[in-house]
């Protein structure tokens, strides 16, 4: 009897001080702990740090440049290292030698693996130079083959290693993604706060705007502005024109969410208090109605990241946007727009499976968040 009174005590004790930390906690800790318990949402958060740390050190992880060809391995099938074939077990990884002839009707070389050498692979192998980071010069890579050329997700009609394209490509797509949404965030914030915050014929005057942004055909403005480009700028030049003007067309949804919840909350007392002591406008919305509904802000933020990758790589698709030899998504698929491909070369459709992931990370992982940053949702209890 005693024991069992002590374990209730101890146990009463230690659901006091949880309720104790949880009744204490920070706004911050309290949407953490939330979004810990969401599965799906933590699997989408690693899937996107995974693939944004592979394209930050794209340079280490692939083998090869993005232009570096293998003219011995045109359209080659993807490569896939094993441990053991028809003579017997490798303690080290290894892909079968490549060997070359031509088709008899149409003289294209056919390159086919032969099954009696074995290449083995080496890691932290020395390859071609690079600068990590645009900064540290190496020529490390994470691995390579001790004689020849190992190709993961098989070669382009170049003889391009689409591994290595793709890790750039990543890189690529998903930085145009951040700095177009971070564009977009900063101007829906201006502008839907000034609109929430002050009212009347200046709040009319930017739903105005709004509405004329929002019914602004997107394919056709693209076509009119891709054309503007002129035909001398540096892939960096449309790089970030790019990215302007994807920010300057997605901040309509979130400005109106802001002002909405603005003009909410405008007339509440702690906002009366700050006018009072003599806060200007300004402070009274960054230092006071913006930060009282930071996270969902922050869960807006993240629903944006999928929409901006799919409209780089619709535009890089159809020609409109990045323009070789720069490499994206959409750069990468346009060679995967005809029959040949589809019947030859079903190994160019890789990065579409590198869209769909990342667009459905960002879809779990803007859930995820969606329902931790609600203190009355049923998955925060």
């Amino acid at each position: 009897m005693a024991q069992d009174a002590a374990t209730q005590i101890n146990t009463e004790q230690t659901v006091s001080e949880k309720d104790l930390r949880y009744y204490t906690a920070s706004q911050w800790q309290l949407v953490w702990w939330r979004f810990r318990r969401h599965k799906l949402a933590m699997l989408g958060a690693v899937v996107l740090l995974i693939m944004a740390i592979l394209g930050a050190f794209a340079h280490f992880f692939a083998p090869y440049s993005v232009t570096a060809r293998n003219g011995e391995y045109i359209m080659g099938a993807p490569q896939i290292p094993k441990f053991w074939d028809a003579n017997g077990v490798s303690l080290r990884p290894f892909v079968h030698g490549i060997t070359t002839k031509r088709d008899p009707v149409t003289l294209r070389k056919i390159a086919t693996a032969d099954p009696d050498t074995r290449r083995y692979v080496h890691f932290f192998v020395e390859g071609e130079p690079y600068k990590l980071l645009g900064l540290i010069p190496m020529n490390i890579h994470l691995f390579g083959l001790d004689e020849g050329k190992l190709h993961l997700f098989g070669t382009d009609e170049l003889g391009r290693d689409l591994f290595s394209r793709t890790l750039f490509a990543t890189a690529t797509s998903l930085s145009i993604g951040v700095l177009g949404v971070l564009v977009a965030f900063v101007l829906a914030l201006i502008i839907g706060g000034v609109a929430g915050y002050f009212g009347g014929p200046i709040d009319y005057v930017i739903q105005r705007l709004t509405e004329i942004v929002r019914v602004i055909p997107v394919i056709p403005l693209y076509m009119g502005l891709a054309a503007a480009f002129p035909k001398e700028w540096s892939n960096i030049q449309v790089y970030f024109a790019m990215t302007m003007i994807f920010g300057l067309i997605g901040w309509p949804t979130l400005a109106r969410r802001t002002r909405s919840h603005l003009l909410g909350q405008r007339g509440e007392d702690y906002v009366l208090a700050a006018e009072l002591s003599g806060a200007s406008a300004s402070r009274v919305i960054t230092k006071h109605l913006l930060p009282s509904f930071t996270s969902y802000i922050i869960v807006d933020l993240v629903i944006s990241f999928p929409y901006m990758i799919l409209s780089e790589t619709a535009l890089s698709f159809i020609g409109l946007g990045l323009r070789p030899p720069s490499v994206s998504w959409g750069i990468m698929l346009q060679d995967a727009q005809n029959i040949r491909a589809i019947e030859q070369a079903p190994w160019f459709f890789i990065p579409a499976g590198f869209v769909v992931l990342a667009v459905l990370a960002f879809t779990i992982l803007g859930d995820g968040l969606r329902d931790a940053a609600d203190p009355y949702s049923v998955s925060s209890h």
